[in-house]
């Protein structure tokens, strides 16, 4: 599975190790991503998710079923 999450679409970003000398060789910035297992009452089951950890302070802030409608309407989900 790609590290990407799914409620937010966060994924691996491309820059420059620089050096003292100011050499610049490639590297990778990795989201930071979690699994978690969810319930969610209105379909009284567990979803399991692969999601960022700032999506997982916004589902705390506003609720599971609140943060996937908001991402159905968004089109990520």
């Amino acid at each position: 599975m790609a590290r990407v999450c799914e409620m937010t679409g966060k994924k691996v970003m491309v820059g420059n190790n620089v050096s003292h000398s100011k050499r610049r060789t490639k590297r990778t910035f990795y989201p930071n991503l979690i699994t978690k297992k969810f319930f969610i009452p209105e379909e009284n089951k567990w979803v399991s998710m692969k999601i960022s950890t700032s999506a997982l302070r916004t589902i705390n802030k506003i609720g599971i079923s609140a943060a996937m409608k908001r991402m159905r309407e968004k089109g990520s989900l």
